[in-house]
């Protein structure tokens, strides 16, 4: 495999910064044909700058259109990225399907997004059910993906409680035992994850991949 060429670099960074979905697109697929390994795209590019342009938001250095643009156009690079680590060759055995959304009502996506990425990455199924998800929602993707995990985040303190709303769904339908559910996003802490009643929490897209993996060890 190929190293990543600088203007194939620089030219994903400025298409997530710009919102350019048609530009993230074009930058995605040059690297795949120049034979660059789809992982080390996800791993050294996308994360790295989705995690900046997710911290410039923080820090009021972009708004929400910019964040939300840029996390469109990252969502369809690693789409692309995806598919080619699945075309690449002989089956490839997944450590769990991990089902992921933003809950309803809160449209902050970047962390999830980071989050999904990370975990493809590190050889699980995700499957992203986007951002502003109803607890009955993320019931029925758990269902239908027959999910082990289920993760949700919520960035804003108005719309926490719909974490404790989901997880309380799980268990009023008798489903609480058969997934795993656990929460993250900037107005989360392990107080919160265990005041609902939530299988665990972490505090970024790393510690959330290896709560993951210790979760189906267990």
């Amino acid at each position: 495999m190929a190293d990543i060429p600088e203007s194939i670099e620089s030219g994903l960074i400025k298409a997530f910064r710009d919102g350019s979905y048609e530009d993230a697109e074009a930058a995605t697929l040059e690297a795949l044909e120049a034979d660059v390994d789809p992982l080390t795209v996800i791993q050294e590019v996308v994360i790295p700058a989705l995690t900046e342009i997710g911290q410039d938001f923080q820090d009021f250095k972009i708004f929400l259109p910019e964040l939300m643009m840029a996390g469109e156009a990252a969502k369809r690079s690693t789409e692309l990225l995806e598919q080619a680590v699945a075309e690449s060759g002989g089956e490839t055995s997944s450590l769990g399907t991990v089902v992921v959304g933003t809950v309803e009502k809160d449209v902050h996506d970047i962390g999830k997004n980071i989050l999904a990425a990370l975990l493809t990455a590190n050889g699980f199924t995700v499957v992203d059910i986007g951002r502003d998800v109803s607890p009955s929602a993320f019931l029925d993707a758990a269902r239908k993906e027959n999910a082990d995990i289920v993760a949700m985040s919520s960035l804003m303190t108005t719309t926490r409680p719909v974490q404790r709303s989901t997880i309380r769904l799980f268990a009023e339908v008798g489903e609480a035992d058969n997934y795993k559910l656990i929460v993250g996003g900037g107005c989360v802490d392990s107080g919160w994850a265990e005041e609902i009643g939530a299988a665990g929490y972490a505090p970024d897209a790393a510690a959330a991949v290896d709560l993951c993996k210790d979760l189906l060890r267990g």
